[in-house]
């Protein structure tokens, strides 16, 4: 067992981090909840005034909830609670390796309000996605963090993260999206 922290499955999917044998702080990461979604929405805004678009954001809470909390989801979320309070969010869907012929977890945003931040909130909801990786037998789990994020980057590599410096990411989005569907 290692010393950094356990992860005790609770009801619900959650889990309870142990750090140094001791429950040091009440951190919980579980699946968010619909009553989740304003404070998800909240995260995402301050994570996009962070990356410098704030006015990028076009979700809204009825758009979150109808993909999150679809009767089929392809979207999932997980928050971190420290003390009853959530401080943090993953959120994520699968992907798939063709190579590995096996699914992965692609985490799209992540985010811990700067106040949890140096607490451990971060590693719980890597941990808690780590976690489904190795229990569903899937090869990876993978995200993108823009070049200029040093500190992220190096948080990331500290937990065995590789940068994949030689894929670049491409997107096709609004009129271009339109004009490669025929309209």
């Amino acid at each position: 067992m290692a010393s950094h922290g356990l992860r005790l499955s609770t009801p619900g999917g959650a889990a309870r981090i142990v750090v140094g044998g001791v429950l040091s702080v009440a951190m919980l990461v579980r699946p968010a909840t619909p009553t989740d979604v304003p404070r998800l929405l909240g995260f995402i805004q301050e994570l996009a005034e962070y990356e410098r678009e704030p006015d990028a954001v076009n979700a809204d809470i009825d758009s979150l909830q109808s993909v999150l909390f679809a009767e089929r989801p392809h979207v999932f979320a997980h928050v971190v609670e420290i003390d009853g309070e959530v401080v943090g969010m993953a959120i994520w869907f699968l992907n798939f390796s063709t190579w590995e012929g096996t699914h992965g977890v692609y985490l799209e945003d992540l985010y811990v309000s700067p106040a949890a931040r140096g607490r451990g909130a971060g590693r719980a909801l890597l941990r808690a996605l780590a976690g489904i990786c190795v229990d569903n037998g899937y090869a990876r789990l993978e995200l993108s963090v823009l070049d200029w994020n040093l500190p992220a980057i190096g948080f990331y590599r500290t937990l065995g993260a590789v940068g994949m410096d030689e894929w670049t990411v491409q997107r096709v989005s609004g009129a271009a999206l339109q004009a490669l569907a025929g309209d």
